[in-house]
């Protein structure tokens, strides 16, 4: 059964595509932005971390291709990182606020509403220690509701996010394989989480997660679905 929350008229959010799984989304009148890899990747040189704006830094696991630019975004906005247990601990030793959460969980901020959702992937930080379970987000508030997988492979634990959430106006799904699922399986956990527009990611960054993009369009166009695989950098709109 759904959750009862049903979003009638949803606005339109501005989201920026930094790379590999970093998006900024404007939501709930402040800058939300996950997933910080920009300033090691060759692709994203054109970027200036210290312009970036953020009010929150969710994070969904401690893989150094996730957290780089994390503290120096962090203590540039004076930001608060959200993220599981171990990698919110993790930046508040290194002086960062931080609003440590765990799967299942969810907490309103001024914003919106966060859940915690499951992701099937590893976590340590960039020196190996222990970083925790990864996790995805589902965030919302009376206007929309989106969901960022984070690095994962299919799940059938995606089925119980249109029984426990709002319904999804889009998600942000790794599609480059390797490390994650591919286009394939992220055309099937489309499926399972009921959302017609899913924004790719975490593809292309480096050798191992190259893609064809053609066949991954076909993959959720044969389902019914439509994806978008942004350029680094690119602003657009849902």
């Amino acid at each position: 059964m759904r959750s009862k929350k049903v979003i009638r008229n949803p606005t339109i959010m501005k989201i920026i595509f930094y790379g590999q799984a970093c998006f900024g989304v404007e939501f709930g009148g402040k800058h939300l932005l996950f997933d910080p890899f920009i300033t090691p990747n060759e692709k994203a040189k054109g970027i200036n971390i210290n312009d970036i704006k953020a009010d929150y830094i969710l994070l969904t696991h401690g893989h150094q291709d996730h957290i780089a630019d994390a503290e120096t975004i962090a203590k540039n906005n004076e930001a608060i990182i959200i993220s599981g247990f171990e990698t919110s601990v993790f930046m508040g030793n290194r002086g960062c606020k931080y609003h440590p959460m765990n799967h299942g969980g969810k907490w309103k901020f001024d914003f919106g509403t966060v859940k915690l959702v499951n992701a099937i992937h590893s976590s340590s930080f960039p020196d190996g220690s222990y970083a925790g379970n990864p996790h995805g987000f589902v965030i919302w508030n009376d206007e929309a509701c989106f969901y960022h997988a984070g690095d994962t492979a299919l799940t059938m634990d995606m089925k119980l996010i249109p029984m426990t959430c709002p319904k999804l106006n889009f998600a942000i799904l790794p599609i480059g394989d390797n490390f994650t699922m591919g286009h394939e399986d992220a055309a099937i956990a489309a499926e399972f989480i009921e959302c017609d527009n899913i924004v790719g990611c975490h593809y292309d960054t480096f050798g191992y997660i190259v893609i064809d993009k053609d066949a991954a369009k076909e993959s959720f166009s044969k389902r019914g679905k439509m994806i978008k695989l942004p350029e680094i950098g690119e602003t657009f709109e849902i």
